[in-house]
């Protein structure tokens, strides 16, 4: 693992931050990215009840941000390489303060949708930039906390957004306003901190030739990718659904339950999933990734059966495993994608796992959205579970393979 290497510039006014500092400060950055993302998934009812719009609709505002984010990634996932750390960061957080400005003011759907792009946009572009400063500035002494920080700070970050905001709603006056005005401090105030911290990388020519779409995986990454991608696809199939239709669905199974039920369904989810990535972090990364992937069908049967039950606990029991299975995919994953990636190939690597996962979260959701709409969310939630299912049983083989195979391991 390298060390962190400085690039020679003008003196500093201020004092650099130390690398403890720098990884705590770059960890709570991903943290607040998607704590800005989950933020909305309890407010998507109050939404509905003002606006007047459908299940299909709150899929398409969820998906309009992921979606976004899949193109930042796409075309601005190794641009932190070429340009520097920094800027791209501080650019990429004041344009995540701006979209809170909008999320903050909206009066409609479309302004919704608009702000949900624009954050989109912002937390690619920060999120590979964040996720390969981690790297840099891991401790030699203490190898892999990059790859739990990457694994860990998104599942705590939804959970943290998403129990925020279900505060919010059951207590605080405005909650579609409060939410992202607090982000929006917070995100000020994480881009005047970055100005801190040291440059580690080491800009170089090719920066507008790398904002042409693709994605470029580390050649001793590939073989990784490939055997983990069904768990991958299939863990963040489950995370969007929950993301976007967990509140809907909370409804369907209690409608005369609080509504900061439906906020606490993703939040067990991504709770689930970080205290799973916690205790995982000692075991081999195959094993993890293969008892994730394999967590994932019982939490997504329980999941299906809470509407035919009328059964809060089956539905928080289901959740409670698919979350659990997520955390343990999404480490399993990223320990065994980044470590064989050499450091210039660190940011690129970690952009295409992001493009994966977030491809996975947004399209279904879409569709789910879709068939909540022609056949009513039950129907939709048993063929969601069923693609999830085969998904998962396809992961489970080729884990199971490889297993068996010297070579592989």
């Amino acid at each position: 693992m390298s060390s962190v290497t400085a690039i020679p510039s003008r003196p500093r006014l201020l004092p650099a931050l130390g690398r403890r500092s720098a990884f705590a400060l770059h960890g709570s950055v991903l943290v607040g990215l998607l704590a800005a993302s989950s933020a909305p998934t309890p407010l998507y009812a109050l939404y509905q009840a003002a606006w007047h719009f459908s299940a299909m609709t709150v899929t398409v505002v969820f998906s309009a941000y992921a979606l976004a984010l899949l193109v930042a990634l796409l075309a601005a996932g190794t641009l932190s390489d070429h340009l520097g750390r920094r800027p791209v960061l501080i650019g990429a957080l004041l344009a995540e303060s701006a979209a809170m400005a909008v999320l903050a003011t909206a009066q409609g759907v479309l302004a919704l949708i608009a702000a949900r792009i624009l954050q989109g946009l912002a937390t690619g572009v920060a999120t590979s930039a964040a996720g390969a400063a981690l790297l840099d500035f891991e401790d030699p002494d203490r190898p892999g906390r990059a790859a739990l920080a990457n694994s860990t700070t998104p599942v705590v970050g939804m959970a943290a957004g998403v129990l925020v905001s279900t505060a919010l709603v059951q207590y605080a006056p405005a909650p579609t306003r409060t939410v992202y005005l607090l982000l929006l401090v917070l995100f000020a105030a994480q881009a005047a901190t970055v100005l801190l911290s040291t440059e580690t990388a080491h800009p170089h020519p090719g920066a507008w030739r790398s904002l042409r779409p693709g994605i470029t995986i580390a050649p001793a990454s590939r073989p990784a990718m490939m055997l983990a991608a069904p768990g991958i696809i299939a863990a963040w199939a489950l995370g969007g659904f929950y993301s976007s239709l967990g509140p809907s669905l909370a409804r369907l199974v209690a409608p005369h339950a609080p509504r900061a039920t439906g906020g606490l369904v993703f939040f067990t989810l991504t709770a689930t999933a970080a205290l799973a990535v916690q205790a995982a972090r000692s075991l081999p990364a195959r094993t993890v990734s293969l008892a994730g992937t394999a967590v994932l069908i019982p939490g997504a049967l329980l999941t299906l059966s809470g509407p035919h039950l009328d059964s809060l606990l089956a539905l928080f029991a289901g959740t409670a495993l698919a979350g659990a299975g997520f955390g343990a995919v999404s480490q399993g994953a990223l320990r065994l994608l980044l470590p064989p990636a050499a450091p210039g190939e660190r940011a690129g690597t970690l952009a295409a796992y992001y493009v994966l996962s977030y491809l996975a979260m947004s399209v279904p959701a879409v569709l789910a959205g879709l068939l909540t709409n022609l056949y009513g969310l039950q129907a939709a939630v048993a063929l969601y579970t069923v693609t999830v299912v085969l998904l998962t049983l396809i992961g489970l083989t080729r884990l199971a393979r490889s297993g068996r195979r010297p070579a592989a391991a």
